[in-house]
């Protein structure tokens, strides 16, 4: 009976490992692709396999990369950081205010709000790129830091995480016993709540922080100044011209190059944010 019952369980789970090890594959092959590509030199990169190393190269690429027309790659790393790092404080307080509101407070036209608020959810952002621009070009911030920033504050997705998190973690009893306590409605928010929600923040700061870091139409619409550019219109721009000038075939490696360095600070800020995570999982747990 054991031994069968056994052999029916793995019988039943190997179909379900077998997908998640496809699915891990898939996503690993082009990630293990560009980190062995950063390490080839130029005539490399195209002649030698596309899975194996050549010569060790990546510090002489890095050289390169931080050097290439007058060191514009730093400027587009330092922008990508700065856009990214405003639209994900933004958006996360501005999550945190409205997800907190809906869920702990009542008032006309709430139900409306919160059906807007999974319809804007069903929208792609692409699809509201050009109207913003034609809202932002009236108010003269286009080829602005502002015009990808501000966009990128409003995070409908984040609003009702937040919500639903604060509905299930954040007790009611424990609000009114602060309002019976007289604490005010922001020390309730501040101090009672936040603490709280903050698994439910960081999952909204990095959603928002990779979208931000990773969008690409958004800033190519908006801006038009190189000098403002983000990783993702630079690096394309860079391998535009290699496709399209001969002569310029080694920007190829510093694209690859480039997007490498590109991934490191994601990976930092999930290695250092997931504690907060394990932290919450813990929380609900005890409770």
């Amino acid at each position: 009976m054991t031994s069968g019952a056994a052999g029916n369980t793995t019988g039943k789970t190997w179909l379900p490992h077998l997908l998640m090890g496809a699915g891990i594959l898939y996503f690993l092959v082009p990630l293990l692709w560009v980190v062995i590509a950063a390490t080839k030199s130029q005539p490399d990169l195209l002649d030698s396999p596309a899975l194996w190393f050549a010569d060790f190269n990546l510090l002489e690429n890095i050289e390169q990369l931080f050097s290439e027309d007058g060191g514009v790659y730093g400027a587009w790393l330092v922008n990508t950081a700065l856009y990214a790092g405003l639209s994900a404080l933004g958006a996360t307080a501005l999550a945190a205010a409205a997800g907190y509101g809906l869920a702990r407070f009542s008032f006309l036209g709430k139900r409306f709000f919160e059906t807007a608020l999974l319809g804007m959810i069903m929208v792609p952002a692409t699809a509201l790129v050009l109207p913003t621009y034609l809202i932002l070009s009236e108010l003269d911030i286009v080829n602005t830091m502002w015009a990808v920033v501000l966009p990128s504050l409003l995070s409908p997705f984040g609003a009702y995480l937040v919500r639903v998190y604060v509905d299930e973690s954040v007790p009611v009893e424990l609000i009114d016993a602060a309002r019976i306590d007289r604490a005010g409605e922001l020390r309730i928010f501040w101090q009672i709540a936040m603490p709280m929600m903050r698994p439910a923040l960081v999952t909204v700061f990095l959603f928002t922080l990779v979208a931000t870091w990773n969008n690409y139409f958004l800033p190519l619409v908006m801006l038009s100044d190189a000098d403002l550019y983000p990783l993702t219109v630079g690096l394309t721009t860079w391998f535009n011209t290699a496709q399209q000038d001969a002569g310029n075939r080694m920007l190829f490696n510093l694209v690859v190059t480039g997007s490498l360095l590109a991934i490191v600070p994601l990976v930092v800020a999930f290695v250092l944010l997931q504690r907060f995570w394990r932290s919450g999982a813990a929380a609900g747990a005890l409770k």
